[in-house]
């Protein structure tokens, strides 16, 4: 307990000093040893690192996630130590809605069959998303965070370590000045003492004789002060190397900042080439449906923008027809020049005039042609005529 005691009376010393230090340097009472300019040129720079970090990994949450509420769950599920639920996101929901409502009008219809195929591409456009969130906030945010509630506050425990430091040495050099101001006071007034009697007589000399007295008590300290400067310059000058080593390092932070960076740019670049992707696949599938369902607004004399699709396989590589697709059901309907129902088992696109673009699922009407090639036969959907190619149908009973 004594001990306890003690050491609370001397940190209580140590504040009390650097407070009268501090207050002194403020009001131009006292000295102030400054810092190196290289030692106030990196802490000038980590500070601008530190501000820029914070700005950008502020940007870069809200463009992951624009909604503030949402961030702000986030945070406090961070806060709380607790797994964040999981949630779909916009993509993902109208991708629901889209197949929901394909469903309600009919998989066998354009309309029905085009939402469905919207849908499963939002949904795999949400993935997408998803996947680069986790990967931005993974490699990209993480390790700015990491700096500012780890490197950084490090180096402001240090600083400010220094900074005490140089409180203390300030004090020192004081204590020093004054205790010698007191010494050369007290030789000044011992050179000539009065003899005899007149000592006695002289009450004014022993009034400054007790002062002298008590100065010398100071006086005294001389040696005590020049040891503690010397213990307080030493502890300075190590706490000023291991900070300045601290903030040599933010050359390193920088190095690993800009890798970061370019992970966080190649996820960009990942993201939207799969995005693009997806779309020109959906487009390619929206594309090969009749124009009897185009926009009713768009005048028949334009055309709208569209991308190069493949032409149609060959026959030698067309799939394998169905194994319950049996030959006699086709010759049966090569023979009596009849029509058939026949379900769409593939997607296909219209490589010419003559043919009839298909959806999967959809059901049209077929029949033989005489002088057709035996691979294909002609369907129908409505008013729409043309050949298509049997390994892609299915014929029904």
């Amino acid at each position: 307990m004594e001990f306890n005691v003690r050491r609370l009376a001397a940190d209580a010393g140590t504040f009390l000093s650097r407070a009268v230090q501090f207050t002194e340097e403020k009001f131009g009472q006292a000295e102030k040893t400054e810092l190196d300019a290289h030692l106030e040129t990196l802490l000038s720079r980590v500070e601008s690192t530190k501000h820029w970090t914070e700005k950008i990994m502020k940007q870069t949450e809200v463009l992951l996630q624009p909604n503030p509420n949402v961030r702000m769950e986030e945070f406090l599920y961070e806060m709380l130590d607790k797994k964040v639920p999981m949630r779909a996101n916009n993509h993902e929901l109208l991708g629901e809605c889209m197949i929901d409502s394909g469903h309600e009008f009919g998989p066998g219809t354009a309309y029905g069959s085009a939402l469905i195929k919207c849908g499963e591409t939002e949904k795999m456009l949400g993935s997408a998303e998803k996947e680069f969130i986790q990967s931005s906030a993974i490699n990209f945010l993480t390790p700015f965070r990491n700096f500012i509630e780890g490197d950084f506050k490090t180096i402001l425990k240090e600083r400010k370590l220094l900074q005490n430091k140089r409180l203390d040495l300030d004090a020192a050099k004081n204590r020093l000045k004054k205790a010698r101001v007191a010494d050369a006071r007290s030789a000044e007034l011992n050179s000539s003492p009065p003899l005899g009697e007149e000592y006695v007589a002289h009450f004014s000399y022993m009034l400054s004789f007790l002062h002298v007295r008590w100065l010398k008590l100071g006086a005294e300290e001389v040696q005590q002060a020049e040891t503690e400067l010397r213990i307080a310059q030493s502890e300075f000058d190590r706490q000023a190397e291991i900070t300045r080593l601290l903030l040599e390092g933010i050359s390193s932070t920088h190095a690993h900042h800009l890798r970061c960076l370019n992970d966080f740019v190649d996820a960009q670049a990942a993201y939207y080439a799969q995005c693009y992707q997806y779309m020109v696949n959906l487009q390619k599938q929206l594309g090969s449906f009749p124009s009897t369902f185009s926009n009713n607004n768009q005048p028949s004399g334009s055309s709208s923008a569209s991308i190069s699709v493949p032409t149609a396989q060959p026959a030698a590589s067309l799939p394998a027809p169905p194994p319950s697709q049996a030959s006699p059901a086709l010759n049966e309907l090569r023979s009596t020049s009849g029509t058939r129902k026949a379900r769409v088992l593939y997607d296909y696109d219209a490589a010419s005039s003559s043919e009839l673009s298909l959806l999967a699922d959809e059901v049209i009407t077929v029949n033989s042609v005489p002088g057709m090639d035996t691979d294909w036969l002609m369907g129908q959907r409505g008013n729409q005529k043309g050949k298509v190619p049997i390994t892609y149908l299915e014929l029904l009973n």
